[in-house]
């Protein structure tokens, strides 16, 4: 059985323990659950519990790109997960997931999810987008980042070839990393939701709002020229 590791950046959130909570319940056994405490100074209680089925490391504050590099170095499965300490795998998460990427010989998928408030229940339908063909998916690509990180599984070995996130990136080190795999490995999408995305005032992505939108620009400048070639050669093949 492969080991998957499942890495979950913590700083601060009141929601680490349901986070855990989802994960000691996974259906799928051989995996290991790796807390990476970026300099906390609240909540780290809710975590006292789980020390004896978590590999618990604490490190000073640097952001989430550094906390799932440092997850990434400590992991020793042949598959990694990440989870923010705000969100919920679903219990079949691990194990459906892994399933598609045997099946399908993948080495990186995502899948569709659930929003829900900051009670847990759910605001949203179902979330995914699964653009119908190669070309498509470029183009939305380039248009934006269309995976949640969250639910994201990735074989080892894509970090060896193409290295880990980019730590320097404080908000889009997600995108930055997608669009690194995208020019050289399939993605693979699942259409089961298998994740709860929680949605609250103290998320990033709404505290941050206008330096994500200037970040994400940066990425996709960055990435310009090796994304047009990818399209330009996807477009020779239609």
């Amino acid at each position: 059985m492969s080991k998957v590791s499942i890495v979950v950046p913590f700083y601060n959130c009141p929601y680490i323990d349901k986070a855990l909570e989802s994960l000691i319940n996974q259906t799928y056994k051989n995996i290991e659950i790796i807390v990476v405490d970026d300099g906390s100074t609240l909540y780290s209680e809710k975590i006292e519990p789980y020390l004896d089925k978590i590999l618990y490391i604490k490190k000073e504050n640097g952001g989430t790109a550094s906390a799932l590099n440092t997850g990434i170095e400590h992991a020793r499965g042949d598959y990694l997960c990440w989870l923010s300490s705000d969100d919920i795998f679903y219990a079949e998460k691990t194990e459906v997931q892994l399933d598609v990427m045997k099946r399908n010989n993948a080495q990186f998928s995502y899948t569709s999810y659930y929003c829900m408030d900051e009670n847990g229940e759910i605001i949203t339908p179902i979330i995914g987008i699964d653009p119908p063909n190669q070309l498509e998916l470029i183009k939305a690509m380039i248009r934006g980042n269309i995976i949640n990180g969250c639910s994201v599984m990735i074989q080892r070995k894509v970090f060896d070839l193409i290295g880990v996130f980019d730590e320097k990136l404080l908000y889009t080190h997600d995108y930055d990393l997608w669009l690194r795999v995208l020019q050289n490995f399939k993605l693979y999408f699942v259409p089961q939701p298998l994740l709860l995305y929680r949605i609250h005032t103290q998320m990033g992505s709404i505290r941050h709002e206008g330096s994500v939108k200037i970040e994400n620009r940066l990425v996709v400048n960055r990435h310009h020229a090796k994304m047009k070639q990818l399209l330009v050669n996807e477009l020779k093949k239609q």
